[in-house]
């Protein structure tokens, strides 16, 4: 069966050239809003692939992801947020993009082509069985992603696929494929658009369900994020607030010596009883 890729359909708009810019905010919006019927689509796969990872981040796993262009800075983006979020060490999610840092800015050319870069990339970091790899890829199509997948699954490596064309060359390599088809771009071929949107989400989910499993958060509280600015040293200390029913002073004092939002409120409750 020969594969289509649906992203790089011609737009479903012509002349956009033509257009006043308010019919182009209304129209890229009215695609965007099919973004998140896409990605609803994939929630079975989600839970499948976040109980994989939570199983073995408990046993001392790690969540690798890796792609190019686009689809490898949100990649990137999502492994960098984790640590100021949740406060977890940065060596728990790891984001790898073809063609080293130096591509998060710029495009490195062909890097994406090389079959075998990242799985080399993954071996510095002495990936195991108790990792897991997710690819992205809105193409499906990218080597740099592909040859990685193929050698993780190999190894008994728990392997995931986030791409926006059905049935990808790049889905073939994982065991849990999560596809959202969010249809043609409106600027044909541009997957920066409602392709990377879709992925986006995917990450967040993804991220955020496992943290929660984790215990990284408390009702519906980030109680274990970093303290790296005063917004957040103010966030941190309402929750104590809520939590405690103390003063904002002892709550920030509080905060202040234990270092984050969960440890303060553990430390304070023990040594109340």
């Amino acid at each position: 069966m020969t594969f289509i890729k649906i992203t790089e359909q011609p737009s479903l708009y012509n002349d956009l050239e033509k257009k006043p810019i308010f019919e182009i905010l209304a129209e890229i919006n009215q695609e965007d809003q099919k973004v998140a019927l896409a990605v609803q689509k994939t929630l079975s796969e989600l839970e499948k692939l976040v109980t994989g990872i939570v199983e073995r981040m408990k046993r001392g796993g790690r969540l690798f992801y890796i792609g190019a262009g686009t689809s490898g800075r949100l990649g990137v983006l999502d492994a960098s947020e984790i640590p100021p979020t949740y406060g977890m060490p940065d060596t728990y999610v790891i984001g790898l993009i073809a063609g080293g840092d130096s591509a998060l800015r710029n495009p490195v050319e062909a890097a994406e082509d090389n079959y075998d870069q990242a799985w080399e990339e993954l071996l510095e970091y002495k990936i195991n069985q108790n990792d897991t790899l997710v690819g992205i890829a809105a193409s499906g199509t990218t080597p740099y992603v592909i040859g990685a997948l193929r050698k993780a699954r190999e190894k008994g490596i728990l392997t995931g696929a986030i791409s926006c064309n059905p049935g990808s060359p790049v889905a073939a390599e994982a065991e849990i494929k999560i596809e959202p088809v969010v249809g043609p771009e409106y600027v044909t071929g541009s997957t920066r658009m409602k392709s990377g949107t879709a992925q986006k989400l995917v990450l967040n989910m993804i991220t955020t369900a496992t943290m929660i499993k984790l215990g990284r958060v408390k009702g519906n509280k980030m109680v274990n994020m970093q303290l790296t600015n005063q917004k957040l040293v103010d966030r941190g200390t309402r929750m104590i607030v809520d939590e405690l029913g103390l003063s904002y002073e002892q709550a920030k004092n509080l905060l202040l010596l234990h270092g984050n939002v969960k440890t303060a409120i553990e430390i304070y409750k023990n040594q109340q009883k």
